[in-house]
C-alpha cells in the first residue's frame, strides 16, 4: 500500500530487491529521491527549535561583529538555497514552461515539487539556526549543524555515483539541469560542511585559544580530543611544567564544585540529623547509659592533679576492657548521621552520570556488532558464489561499527573519569572547611595523620569508584546479551561454558579473600617498618650521637624479612588466580564445544559458530572478571563513606560561645563561666568571673596544670561553655605557648594576609628583636621557613609569632607564655618594647600568661590561677602584702628566675642561624607541632592512638612556593631545595639496573616461558581453524569419533599449556621480584643511616619517608605486575599480528605504515602523560602539607578569624592539582582514541584482504584473522598504557637508587682503632679549629683553640649563635672540620672510626629522644649489659620505683617518641643512658631545659656524684647550673672571647658578666659574700 504509494510519488519504482541481487548494485531512484533526503533533514527539523530559541530571547552578545566565516557560511546557505529554487524553477519550467511539448499529458512527478521546496525551507532553517549559534554566549560552532552536514553528504553520495554510473553508461547526460544542480548544491554541501568543523571564535574569546583550547574547540575536536594535541607536542618536545598547564573550566574548578556540593550536603545533612534524632530517641534508654560511660571515660582524671604515671596504668587496664567491649561497640557503631553521603554525591553530578550512562548503554548494544558482522563475514567466504560486493559492505560495516563504538567508549570513559575527579575535589574541600570549624569532641576522635588520611586515601577511594559505577547495571546486562546469543549459536552447550565461568567466581572470591588476608598481614608489617624508619629518621641525630645505627639496621631488616615472606606467598598466591583466568577462555570453548559435538552427531563445528562463539565469549570475560572487583572496591569505599560521614557530620565548635556585644564597657568579660573541653566532660575552669578594662595589660599566672592556657581558650571559644558566658569587644590576636609557622617566607608568616606596610612592618621587626636574626637568616626577610618552622630555633620561631601578632593590630592581645622560650634578655627586651606600659602594644587590652616573676611588677593586674579556679586579683603589691597563693607562687618560682616549667615549652634557643636546622631538626621529633587545645588533649589522652601513622605523607615532595623575585635568591637562602623531579625518558640504566636486581637468568626464563604461552595461544586457534574446516570435509560422510575426540584433546591440551607457562612464568617473576625488592630496600636503607647529618638538614623527613613508603611499595607490588602485563600485552600484540599475517600474508604491506603512526603516538602520549603524573604528584603534597598545617594551627587561625583566606588557599593548591589531573584524563582519551583507531583499521585490513583473497582462503583462516583482529584493540591499548605505566613507575627505581648513591659520612670503623681502654684521661685539646655546616657556607667556628684537663668540668654559655652547640656537634664529627683538630688523649679523633669515636663519648642531649619498643631497648638496644646493671642505673636516676612499678618492667612499652612518659621521666632515661656508656667525657647540651626544677636538682646531683671521674662539658642556658664549674668558656660569633673560672669572669666584667647580670646572678652574688 505505502509502495504503491512512494511509486506515484516518485514517478518510479520504491523497490525492488532485483536491485541487490546483481554483481553491481544500487539503490532505486525513488528511495534515493525520499529516503535518503527526508534523514538528514528530519534530524535538522529535529534539532533547529533549540536554536531558533535563542533568536527569540534577549542576549549580551555583541551582534554587531560579523565574522569572515560567518558571512561564509551564511553565504554558501543562500547559494544552496538558490540551488533550491533553481530546482523548483526547472521542474515549473519543464511543466508549464513556454518550451514544454505540448503533446505529452505527463507531468513531473510530485517528488521534483516536494523536494526544492523541502530543500528550500531547510535552508533558510539553516540560515537561521546559523544566526541563533552566533547569538549564544560563549558557543563557537553547533555540534548539531555538523552532524547535519555529515548526515547529508553521507546520504547524498548514493546519488551522487548513481547519477554518474548512468552517464558513464549511456556515453551522455540525460537530464543536464538537474545533474549540474545537483554536483554544484555536492560541492556547496562540502565546503559547508567544512566550515562548519572550523570553530567561529569571538574576538573576546581569542585570549582563551592558548589558555583553554577546549573552550574554543569545534565539535570535532572535542569528541576525538584533538584539542589536546597542541600539549601533546609540547610534552614531547620538552617535558611539561606547572606553567604550561591549561585554566581550567569553571565547572572543574573547586570553588564551583564544592558549591554545589555544599548546597545539596546542607540539606541532606539535616534530613540525616533529623533520622539520626528518631533513632536517638527510640534508643532512649539505651543513650543514657552510653552517655554516662562517654563522661566517665572522658574526663580522665584531668585537672584531678593524678599523676602522669598512674594515669598511664588506667590506661593499660582500660585497653584490656576495651577488648571486651569491642564486641558492644558494634551495635553502637552507627552513632552519627549516616547514609547521606551517596546522595549528595549523587544529587550534585547527576547530569554527568546520566551522561555517561547514555553512552555506556549504547557502547554495550554496538560491542554485539562486530560477532554479528563477523558471522556474516565467515558465511560470506564460504559460499564462494555470494556477491564480492557484500564483503566490502561487510569490511565497511566493520570499520564504521567499530569507530562509532570507540567514539562513545572515548566519551564514556571521559565523562566517567572527569566525574571521579570531581567527586574527590569535592570530598576533598569539604573535609577541609570542616576541619576549620569542627569542635575538639570530633577533633579527638582522629589524630591529625587520619584527617589527612580523608582527604587522602578515603577521597580517592571514591574516585576510583566513580570511574567504573556503571559496571553495576553494565556486566549484568552485558552478560545477558551475551548469553543470548551464544543460546542462539550453540543451542543449550552454551550452558556448560557458562557453568565453567560461573564456578570461576567463587574459586576467585576464595583466592580474593585470602589474597586479602595476606595482604592486611602485609600492611601491618609495612606500617611497622615505616613506623621504625620515621622513627630512625626523626632521631636519626640521637643515632649518629649514640652510635646505634646497627641495632636500628637489624630491626628493620627483621621486620622487612617477614614482609617480604608474605609478599612471596601474594605473589605465589596471585600466580594461581592468574593460572586459573588465563585457563578460564580455554577451558570455557573447550567445555563448550567439547559438549556440542558430543551431544548429538548432527552437531558439526563450522568457522562460523566457532569464532562467532570465541568473539562472543572474549567479550563475556570482562564484566565476568571486572564484577568481584567491582564489588570490592565497593566494600572499600564503603569503609570510606563511613569515615567521611562520621566526620562531616561531626559537631561545630560552638559558635555563641564567645558574644561580641558592644553594650558592655569592659574589653573582655567572663561572667560565672564553667569550661570544658568535651560536652560531657568535668568543667576545666570553674565558675569563673574575669572583667578586664580596654587597654589595661593583665598577667595570668598559677603552677602547672591550673588551666592558664584552658582560660586562653575559653577566651577563644575554643572550649564548651556549660554555664556563664564570655563577652569580647573588639578584634583578637593571640599568640599560643608553642609557636605555630607556616611553610612561607619569613615576612609572609608575619604579615598573615593583612596589607604590607613598610614602616610598621620595620617597627614591629625592631620591636620583637628580629633584626639581628634577619641578618643572620641567609635570605633576610624574604628567607623561607621549613615545615613548622624547621630552620628557626624555638626563640626565633616564638618571636615570629609575637611579630605577627603585634603586625596585626588587633584590639585584645591573649598572649600565651611567649617569653618562656627565649633567653632571658631577649625576655626582657619583649617585655619592654612590646607587651610592657611602654612597648608598641602599650594602648591594647593584653593578656599575659606567664612564669617570669621579674615582669609581674609591671602589669596592671594579676590574676592568680588554682586548679581551674580564680584564687585572688589585684595588683603586684596588694597580691604580694595578702600572703594568699600569690606569694606562695613567687616564693617557688623566684629561686629560678627565668624557669621555663612548662614541660613542652620550645628548647633549643641555642641554634644558630647558620646552624640552619642543626639543632631545630630535633626541636620537634616527638610532638608534631600541635596548638593548645591539642597539647591539653594530649596531656589529658596521655597515650595518643599509634601516632602518625598516616600523616607520613604529610611531606612528600614538599613542594615551596617560589619567592617573588626569583632571580636575587642568594646562596642558602633555600633552606629545604626543590625535590628534583626526574624530567624526560626515563634512562635505559634504570631498566637495566632493575632487570640486574631480578637477576639475568630470571628475567631470560621468564620471557621464554611467555613465549611458549602464546604459541600455544597461536596454535590453538589455527588448530581450531583447521578443526571448523572439517564440516566441508565430512560434508556429506558420518564424522568419525576418534577424529571429533582428537579435536577435542589437542584443543584442550594446547588451552592447558598456556595456562600452565603462564603459571611458570608469573612464579619465575615473582621470585624474582621479591629478589629485587629485597636488594633494592637494603640498599637505600644502609645508605640511609651512613649519611652525613647535613643530609637530613636539607630534606624534609617526609621526602626520605617516601622513599621508604611509596616508591618501594611500588617495586614490591606495581612495577612486578605491571611487567607482567606488558610482557603479556607485548607477546599478544605480537602473536595476532603474526596470526593475521599468517591468514593473509598481503597484511604485511599496511602493518609498517600503522607500526609508524602508532609508534609516534605512543611516544608523544607517553612524554606528556609521564610529565602529567609527576606533575599531579608534586602538585597533590602541597595540598596535603597545607591541610596538616591548617589542622595544628587551627586555634591561631579561628582566632585571628582568618578561616575564609586559608578556605581560598586550600581551593587553589587543589585547583594547581587538578590542572594536571585534568590534562592526564584528556591525554589517556587521546590515545586511546587514536590507538583504537589504529585498531579497527587492522580490522578493517584483515576483512578487506579476507574478501579480497577469499577465493584461496579457508573460511576458519579468515574468522581466525577477524576475531584475532577484533580483541587487538584492546591489547594496543593496554601495551601503551602498560608502557607508559612502567615508565612511570620505573621511576621508583630510579629514586631510590639516587638515595641509595648519596655519599656517606667517614666510615664507621678503620683499620686505625683505639685502645680499648681509649679515653682514659678524658682531656681535650682544639687546635686551631674551624668548621662550616655546608661546603658554601660562611665558618661556625672561627678557629677555636684551648686544653681542656681530665676531670675538668667546664660550662660553655653564649648568646644565641655564638656557635655552642656546633661544639659539641664537632666532638662527634656530626660536622667536620674545614681545619685544625681535635685531640683526645692524644688521639686525633679524624683518624679513627666514627663508632669508635661515638662510643667512646656520652652525651646528655637536649631533647630527650626515646624510641617505640621496650625500656631495656632505649637504654641497651645491643643488649651489652645483664639486667642487673640497668636496675642499678635506673636506681641511680630515680627512676627504680617507677619502673618497679610497671606491670611489664623493664620490657615496659614506650610509645612512639616516648609519648606515654612525661618529659621528665624522658630525661632520666636519657641520664640513665649515660650512666649505662660509663665514658670519660660526657657533654650536657642543655640538658634541664626542658624539666621541672625538681628534676633539675636531681639530675645535676647525679653529675656531680657519678660522674666526678670524668670530664664534663655543659652548654648552658641558665647560668646558675655552670657557676660551680672549674671553668667557663664564653663563645661569641664562633671565637672564645672569655676563658676562666667563673669568679675571675666576674670580676673582669666583661661578657660574663653582663649576661650574669642580665640574669640577675650578680646581685645574688654580692649578697652571698
Amino acid at each position: 500500500m505505502c509502495a504503491a504509494a512512494l511509486d506515484k510519488y516518485c514517478g518510479s519504482i520504491f523497490w525492488n530487491a532485483s536491485y541487490l541481487e546483481t554483481e553491481d548494485p544500487d539503490l532505486p531512484v525513488c528511495v534515493e529521491q525520499t529516503v535518503l533526503v527526508w534523514i538528514p533533514l528530519g534530524f535538522l527539523w529535529l534539532c533547529a527549535p533549540r536554536h531558533l530559541m535563542t533568536l527569540f530571547q534577549k542576549t549580551q552578545v555583541n551582534r554587531k561583529r560579523l565574522s569572515k566565516l560567518y558571512i561564509c557560511k551564511q553565504l554558501v546557505v543562500a547559494l544552496l538555497f538558490l540551488t533550491a529554487i533553481a530546482g523548483l524553477g526547472v521542474t515549473l519550467g519543464e511543466d508549464f514552461g513556454p518550451n514544454r511539448d505540448s503533446a505529452s499529458t505527463v507531468k513531473n512527478a510530485g517528488v521534483f515539487y516536494a523536494n526544492p521546496v523541502l530543500f528550500a525551507v531547510s535552508w533558510i532553517l539553516v540560515l537561521l539556526c546559523q544566526a541563533g549559534v552566533r547569538r549564544r554566549k560563549e558557543t563557537v560552532d553547533s555540534a548539531t549543524l555538523f552532524c547535519f552536514w555529515f548526515l547529508l553528504l553521507l546520504c547524498d553520495i548514493f546519488p551522487f555515483q548513481t547519477l554518474l554510473r548512468e552517464a558513464l553508461r549511456e556515453g551522455k547526460v540525460n537530464d543536464v539541469p538537474r545533474f549540474c544542480l545537483f554536483y554544484i548544491s555536492f560541492g556547496l554541501e562540502l565546503i559547508a560542511f567544512i566550515l562548519s568543523a572550523v570553530a567561529d571564535i569571538p574576538p573576546e574569546l581569542k585570549d582563551r585559544v592558548k589558555k583553554n583550547p577546549e573552550t574554543v574547540a569545534p565539535f570535532w575536536s572535542r569528541i576525538t580530543f584533538h584539542w589536546l594535541t597542541g600539549m601533546t607536542v609540547r610534552g614531547y618536545k620538552r617535558p611539561l611544567v606547572q606553567e604550561d598547564m591549561l585554566e581550567l573550566n569553571k565547572e572543574d574548578s573547586t570553588p564551583y564544585i564544592h558549591g554545589h556540593f555544599q548546597h545539596f550536603m546542607k540539606s541532606e545533612l539535616s534530613k540525616a540529623r533529623i533520622r539520626f534524632q528518631h533513632k536517638l530517641k527510640k534508643k532512649g534508654v539505651k543513650g543514657k547509659a552510653h552517655d554516662e560511660t562517654m563522661q566517665n571515660g572522658l574526663s580522665n582524671g584531668l585537672g584531678k592533679g593524678v599523676s602522669h604515671d598512674v594515669l598511664i596504668m588506667e590506661e593499660k587496664g582500660k585497653k584490656d576492657d576495651e577488648k571486651k567491649k569491642k564486641k558492644d561497640k558494634k551495635k553502637e557503631e552507627e552513632n552519627y548521621p549516616n547514609s547521606w553521603l551517596i546522595t549528595t554525591i549523587y544529587k550534585t553530578f547527576k547530569g554527568l552520570l546520566f551522561e555517561s550512562a547514555f553512552f555506556k548503554l549504547i557502547q554495550d548494544l554496538l560491542t554485539f556488532v562486530s560477532p554479528q558482522l563477523l558471522k556474516l563475514m565467515i558465511s560470506f567466504t564460504e559460499n564462494k558464489s555470494d556477491y564480492a560486493w557484500r564483503g566490502y559492505l561487510y569490511a565497511v560495516l566493520l570499520l564504521a561499527a567499530a569507530l562509532l563504538q570507540t567514539v562513545v567508549l572515548q566519551q564514556y570513559f571521559q565523562r566517567c573519569f572527569v566525574l571521579g575527579m570531581k567527586v574527590r575535589t569535592a570530598l576533598m574541600a569539604a573535609v577541609y572547611k570542616k576541619a576549620l570549624v569542627v569542635s575538639n569532641d570530633t577533633r579527638k576522635e582522629s589524630t591529625v595523620g587520619e584527617t589527612v588520611n580523608l582527604m587522602s586515601a578515603d577521597a580517592q577511594r571514591f574516585n576510583d569508584v566513580t570511574n567504573f559505577i556503571h559496571l553495576v547495571w553494565s556486566c549484568p546486562l552485558q552478560i545477558i546479551i551475551a548469553i543470548v546469543f551464544l543460546w542462539l549459536e550453540l543451542g543449550p552447550s552454551v550452558l556448560a561454558g557458562l557453568g565453567v565461568m560461573v564456578l570461576m567466581v567463587p574459586i576467585n572470591g576464595f583466592l580474593a579473600t585470602k589474597a586479602r588476608n595476606i595482604q592486611i598481614v602485609n600492611m601491618k608489617y609495612k606500617d611497622q617498618r615505616l613506623k621504625i624508619m620515621n622513627e630512625i629518621l626523626n632521631g636519626i641525630k640521637i643515632l649518629k650521637l649514640y652510635a646505634w645505627e646497627p641495632s636500628f639496621q637489624t630491626q628493620v631488616e627483621d621486620i622487612r624479612g617477614k614482609e617480604l615472606k608474605v609478599m612471596r606467598n601474594f605473589a605465589y598466591l596471585s600466580s594461581v588466580s592468574t593460572f586459573i583466568f588465563s585457563c578460564a577462555p580455554a577451558l570455557v570453548s573447550l567445555v563448550t564445544f567439547g559438549v556440542y559435538v558430543g551431544v548429538s552427531s548432527d552437531n558439526v563445528l563450522t568457522a562460523e559458530k566457532a569464532f562467532t562463539s570465541i568473539s562472543l565469549f572474549n567479550i563475556l570475560r570482562f564484566p565476568l572478571a571486572m564484577l568481584p572487583m567491582l564489588i570490592a572496591a565497593m566494600v572499600q569505599t564503603g569503609v570510606s563513606r563511613k569515615r567521611i560521614e562520621k566526620f562531616l557530620s561531626g559537631e561545630d565548635l560552638q559558635t555563641d560561645a564567645v558574644r561580641h556585644d558592644p553594650s558592655f564597657s569592659s574589653a573582655v568579660t567572663i561572667s560565672d563561666g564553667s569550661f570544658a573541653w568535651e560536652k560531657e566532660a568535668e568543667p576545666l575552669l570553674k565558675n569563673v568571673s574575669l572583667d578586664i578594662k580596654p587597654g589595661r595589660l593583665v598577667a595570668v599566672v598559677g603552677a602547672v596544670g591550673s588551666g592558664k592556657s584552658s582560660l586562653m581558650s575559653a577566651l577563644l571559644g575554643e572550649m564548651h561553655n556549660t554555664k556563664g558566658f564570655v563577652n569580647i569587644l573588639g578584634s583578637l590576636a593571640f599568640v599560643p605557648q608553642q609557636a605555630w609557622i607556616q611553610n612561607a617566607t619569613l615576612k609572609d608568616n608575619i604579615l598573615f594576609g593583612s596589607p604590607d606596610e613598610g614602616k610598621k612592618f620595620q617597627k614591629v621587626i625592631d620591636a620583637c628583636a628580629l633584626t639581628p636574626d634577619l641578618e643572620l637568616l641567609p635570605g633576610g626577610i624574604q628567607t623561607e621557613i621549613g615545615e613548622k618552622g624547621i630552620n628557626l630555633s624555638g626563640g626565633q620561631k616564638q618571636r615570629v609569632s609575637l611579630a605577627r601578632a603585634a603586625y596585626s593590630d588587633a584590639d585584645i592581645y591573649l598572649l600565651d607564655d611567649p617569653l618562656s622560650a627565649v633567653d632571658s634578655h631577649v625576655g626582657k627586651h619583649l617585655f619592654e618594647k612590646v607587651i610592657g606600659p611602654n612597648g608598641i602594644l602599650s594602648d591594647k587590652t593584653r593578656i599575659l600568661v606567664t612564669h617570669g616573676v621579674s615582669f609581674l611588677p609591671y602589669v596592671d593586674e594579676i590574676v592568680v590561677l588554682v586548679d581551674g579556679k580564680i584564687s585572688e586579683i589585684g595588683s603586684y603589691d596588694n597580691l604580694r602584702a595578702s600572703r594568699g597563693a600569690f606569694s606562695e607562687f613567687l616564693d617557688t618560682y623566684a629561686k629560678e628566675q627565668s624557669n621555663q616549667n612548662q614541660s613542652k615549652s620550645d628548647h633549643d634557643k641555642e641554634t644558630t642561624e647558620l646552624e640552619l636546622i642543626d639543632d631545630g631538626e630535633d626541636i620537634q621529633p616527638d610532638h608534631p607541632l600541635e596548638d593548645t587545645v591539642s597539647a591539653t588533649l594530649k596531656r589529658e589522652n596521655s597515650i595518643r592512638r599509634s601516632q602518625r601513622k598516616s600523616s607520613v605523607r604529610l611531606r612528600v615532595n614538599s613542594s615551596i612556593k617560589k619567592p617573588r623575585d626569583v632571580d636575587e635568591i642568594k646562596k642558602g637562602q633555600k633552606l629545604i631545595e626543590k625535590e628534583a623531579m626526574e624530567t624526560g625518558q626515563v634512562k635505559f640504566s634504570v631498566y637495566l639496573q632493575y632487570m640486574r636486581a631480578l637477576g639475568w637468568g630470571f628475567t631470560s626464563m621468564a620471557f621464554l616461558v611467555y613465549f611458549l604461552q602464546n604459541a600455544a595461544f597461536v596454535g590453538q586457534n589455527l588448530w581450531l581453524s583447521d578443526w571448523t574446516s572439517d564440516a566441508k570435509r565430512y560434508a556429506n560422510t558420518t564424522y568419525p569419533i576418534w577424529k571429533r575426540d582428537q579435536r577435542v584433546w589437542v584443543f584442550g591440551v594446547l588451552g592447558v599449556a598456556q595456562g600452565i607457562f603462564v603459571f611458570l612464568g608469573t612464579l619465575i617473576l615473582a621470585n624474582a621480584s621479591v629478589a629485587a625488592s629485597r636488594v633494592l630496600h637494603s640498599g637505600l636503607l644502609r645508605n640511609m643511616l651512613r649519611v652525613p647529618m647535613v643530609f637530613f638538614d636539607t630534606t624534609p623527613i617526609g621526602r626520605v619517608v617516601n622513599r621508604f613508603a611509596k616508591d618501594i611499595f611500588t617495586i614490591d607490588e606495581t612495577i612486578p605486575q605491571t611487567v607482567r602485563s606488558w610482557i603479556m600485552c607485548l607477546l599478544g600484540v605480537l602473536g595476532t599480528l603474526v596470526g593475521i599475517s599468517l591468514a593473509t600474508p598481503i597484511f604485511v604491506a599496511v602493518l609498517v605504515p600503522l607500526a609508524v603512526i602508532y609508534y609516534f603516538v605512543q611516544r608523544f602520549y607517553i612524554a606528556t602523560s609521564r610529565q602529567l603524573r609527576r606533575l599531579d604528584s608534586v602538585s597533590r603534597s602541597p595540598i596535603y602539607s597545607h591541610f596538616g598545617e591548617t589542622v595544628s594551627g587551627l586555634s591561631v587561625i579561628r582566632a585571628y578569624g582568618h578561616q575564609e583566606r586559608f578556605l581560598k588557599h586550600n581551593e587553589v593548591t587543589i585547583d594547581e592539582n587538578l590542572k594536571s589531573v585534568y590534562p592526564w584524563i584528556v591525554s589517556n582519551r587521546w590515545l586511546a582514541i587514536r590507538l583504537e583507531t589504529i585498531g579497527n583499521m587492522v580490522v578493517f585490513f584483515s576483512a578487506l584482504f579476507a574478501v579480497i583473497s577469499r577465493d584461496t582462503l579457508e573460511s576458519g583462516l579468515v574468522g581466525m584473522s577477524i576475531s584475532y583482529a577484533l580483541n587487538i584493540t584492546q591489547t594496543l591499548n593496554w601495551l601503551v598504557r602498560m608502557n607508559s605505566e612502567l615508565e612511570n613507575n620505573i621511576v621508583a627505581v630510579e629514586r631510590v637508587s639516587e638515595y641509595s648513591e648519596i655519599e656517606n659520612e667517614a666510615k664507621w670503623i678503620t683499620d686505625s682503632r683505639p685502645p680499648d681502654t681509649w679515653p682514659e684521661e678524658g682531656r681535650l685539646q682544639f687546635e686551631d679549629y674551624k668548621v662550616r655546616y655546608r661546603p658554601g657556607l660562611d665558618l661556625v667556628l672561627h678557629g677555636i683553640t684551648c686544653d681542656i684537663n681530665s676531670t675538668e668540668k667546664i660550662g660553655i654559655v653564649g648568646r644565641t649563635g655564638a656557635g655552642k652547640s656546633s661544639l659539641t656537634n664537632c666532638l662527634f664529627r656530626i660536622i667536620e672540620a674545614a681545619e685544625g683538630r681535635i685531640l683526645i688523649d692524644g688521639i686525633d679523633i679524624a683518624e679513627i672510626g666514627l663508632h669508635d669515636l661515638r662510643n667512646n663519648l656520652t652525651i646528655i642531649p637536649q631533647d630527650p629522644v626515646l624510641f617505640s619498643g621496650t625500656l631495656r631497648m632505649n637504654l641497651d638496644p645491643f643488649e651489652r649489659v645483664s639486667d642487673e646493671e640497668i636496675w642499678k642505673v635506673l636506681e641511680l636516676s630515680h627512676l627504680k620505683d617507677y619502673v618497679a612499678g610497671l606491670q611489664e618492667g623493664l620490657q615496659h612499652e614506650v610509645a612512639e617518641g616516648g609519648e606515654n612518659l612525661s618529659v621528665g621521666q624522658r630525661q632520666l632515661l636519657c641520664l640513665a643512658r649515660a650512666l649505662l656508656r660509663k665514658s670519660r667525657i660526657l657533654i650536657l647540651d642543655e640538658a634541664t631545659a626542658a624539666v621541672d626544677l625538681e628534676t633539675d636538682d636531681l639530675i645535676q646531683k647525679t653529675i656531680r656524684k657519678q660522674f666526678s671521674h670524668c670530664t664534663v662539658l655543659t652548654i648552658a642556658h641558665r647560668l646558675h647550673s655552670i657557676m660551680d664549674s672549674s671553668r667557663v668558656m664564653v663563645l661569641d660569633a664562633g671565637k672564645i672571647v672569655e676563658f676562666d673560672s667563673p669568679r675571675n669572669l666576674l670580676e673582669k666584667q666583661g661578657h660574663f658578666y653582663a649576661m650574669a647580670k642580665d640574669a640577675g646572678i650578680t646581685e645574688e652574688l654580692s649578697t652571698a659574700c
